[in-house]
């Protein structure tokens, strides 16, 4: 999943990144409205984490913006402006959810997550290939029955090539919808975990490699 966080206040920014990345969850961040507008052109988000009150670009005016979009993400206002009219008002802009600083981080994850399953995207609940089930709902792995444990990285590469199955999804691809615009490309991140999800998933091998195309399910 990949999150962009709209917030003017840096260090609030910098704590949301943190705390959803450590949740698994790809986050760029912009600290105003036109550097957000110019991201939401660039990238494709899940869900968007968007303060009202912004410079450049007003958080309501964005808010607009996003929801008038045919591939729009879900959007998630957070803002000091808890009344009830407030919110209100943050729904009446299109907003899909609406959090009042300060908030509970664990339920922000938590919402931020429901949204996501909400889009308007038809998504299996099990995700199935080369005898590994995925469930993106409880967050489980099993291989021929075997209950795996996988790290947030781990899980989310194995989810992206089981939606692009019998695709293959190249080390840029994974960079893009796993990690986020901070990660350097030319890390071998990708191969790393790639190895360690390999070992993890046993035999027979069930991630097979294609030499200057990339990686895909093993049939």
């Amino acid at each position: 999943m990949r999150v962009l966080v709209v917030e003017d206040a840096r260090s609030l920014a910098a704590v949301l990144a943190e705390g959803l990345r450590d949740a698994g969850m790809a986050v760029d961040v912009a600290h105003d409205g036109l550097d957000a507008a110019a991201k939401l052109d660039a990238t494709s988000y899940g869900v968007v984490l968007l303060d009202r009150d912004l410079p450049g670009i007003h958080g309501d005016t964005l808010c607009h913006m996003v929801t008038e979009r045919a591939d729009r993400p879900m959007v998630l206002m957070l803002t000091a402006a808890g009344s009830p009219d407030d919110r209100v008002r943050g729904l009446t802009l299109g907003a899909d959810d609406y959090l009042a600083k300060p908030f509970h981080f664990p339920e922000l994850v938590l919402r931020v997550r429901a949204l996501y399953r909400r889009r308007p995207v038809a998504r299996p609940r099990v995700l199935r290939a080369a005898g590994i089930e995925l469930d993106p709902l409880h967050r489980t792995v099993t291989r021929d029955g075997r209950r795996i444990d996988l790290s947030a990285k781990e899980f989310a590469v194995l989810e992206a090539l089981l939606r692009a199955a019998p695709g293959h999804l190249s080390a840029e691809d994974l960079l893009d919808q796993v990690w986020d615009e901070h990660t350097d490309p030319f890390t071998n991140t990708v191969a790393v975990t790639i190895g360690r999800l390999r070992r993890k998933l046993g035999a027979p091998p069930a991630i097979a490699t294609s030499p200057r195309v990339g990686y895909r399910l093993a049939p």
